[in-house]
């Protein structure tokens, strides 16, 4: 079960690691082409949703890393099945429907919860 997690919540760490920085660096016209909803949320929001993102995947490798803290990985994986769940919601409302790597994000971070509650 420990292997599996590492492998789970590394690669899940891994997109939101990239997906945090490119919103926390890049410009509304840079992120428009794969992040249709940009528009819709103040710029300083779109930064804290990265930001957020960062530590978020820095939460589910550092803590059981380290031995310190390792609650803080469960933590880490349900602050992520809420985040997809308010990014469907923001999709649903919007032009844009695609909600398909949402929810594969949402089951993966639930597995992710499963399996750091074992560690």
């Amino acid at each position: 079960m420990n292997i599996a997690y590492w492998i789970v919540a590394g690669l899940l760490a891994l997109f939101y690691f990239y997906a945090g920085t490119l919103k926390v660096i890049r410009s509304r016209d840079q992120l428009r082409p794969m992040m249709v909803w940009v528009d819709r949320i103040p710029l300083p929001a779109l930064r804290a949703l990265g930001t957020i993102e960062i530590l978020g995947a820095t939460g589910l490798i550092l803590p059981p890393l380290a031995g310190i803290a390792p609650s803080l990985a469960p933590a880490a994986a349900i602050g992520f099945v809420l985040l997809q769940t308010g990014a469907v919601a923001v999709h649903l409302t919007g032009e844009d429907r695609r909600i398909a790597l949402n929810v594969g994000l949402i089951a993966t971070a639930a597995v992710t919860v499963w399996l750091a509650t074992g560690l």
